[in-house]
């Protein structure tokens, strides 16, 4: 994996004499790490070029004589944070990508507006989720089962798929804390799937969101930034 051989790229110097081309860096880096990149383009700061690999965005000049990996770029004029914008970019998606008819769908008042949640249920932070979600009105909220912390958390996610009331066996474990007590032995492969299309976004934590607009947000939003994010997709 690329991010673990970053620490060792951070040591390296002078293997490629002048790479001022983009397509010419992209090679020699998909050479040098044999994973594929996804794109190389200018940072447009000090000479730098913004190398997106691995769903890891990392830094090098022309001649890749050193690497700038783990950090984040920020402008010195705005103080934005170029790296987080830049990664919400990259990683977007097209919403309508979203196999939603694998995800439980919950529709409050006219449900208007649409947001996508990938969830373990065991992630206390998706618990916290969970409790601002059910604050949201007309909304339309897909949760992706997605269990990625334990065992436990893959027979939950079977047992809440295999309830009459998905929605309401969600609920209940998430934000009253009863668990689930029903079958697991329904057709779960909806769970496999998530896990599988999940890897292929590298989605590595949970919760994560996306928005309507395709962009993703990892972790819990609190209620106000939420509500903000979808007036902003309307």
């Amino acid at each position: 994996m690329l991010k673990k051989m970053l620490p060792l790229l951070l040591a390296s110097c002078g293997f490629v004499s002048a790479y001022a081309d983009e397509a010419d860096i992209k090679k020699s880096m998909e050479a040098k790490l044999g994973v594929k990149v996804e794109s190389v383009t200018k940072a447009g700061y000090m000479g730098l070029y913004e190398i997106y690999a691995d769903g890891t965005i990392f830094y090098t000049d022309e001649k890749m004589s050193a690497f700038i990996a783990a950090g984040q770029l920020i402008d010195g004029k705005t103080m934005k944070n170029v790296t987080e914008e830049r990664m919400r970019k990259l990683t977007s998606i097209k919403f309508s990508d979203l196999p939603l008819d694998r995800a439980i769908k919950q529709v409050r008042g006219d449900g208007k507006r649409v947001l996508a949640t990938f969830e373990d249920p065991n992630c206390g932070y998706c618990k916290r989720l969970a409790k601002e979600l059910l604050r949201l009105d007309n909304v339309t909220v897909y949760t992706f089962l997605y269990p990625i912390l334990s065992e436990d958390s893959i027979k939950k996610s079977k047992q809440i798929w295999c309830a009459q009331d998905r929605a309401k066996a969600w609920n209940d474990w998430m934000v009253d804390g009863k668990a689930p007590t029903g079958k697991d032995d329904c057709d779960t492969s909806a769970i496999s799937k998530n896990q599988e299309f999940g890897r292929r976004l590298n989605i590595g934590g949970t919760p994560t969101i996306f928005f309507s607009d395709g962009e993703r947000v990892p972790g819990a939003l609190p209620l106000a930034k939420i509500e903000q994010r979808l007036s902003q997709t309307k």
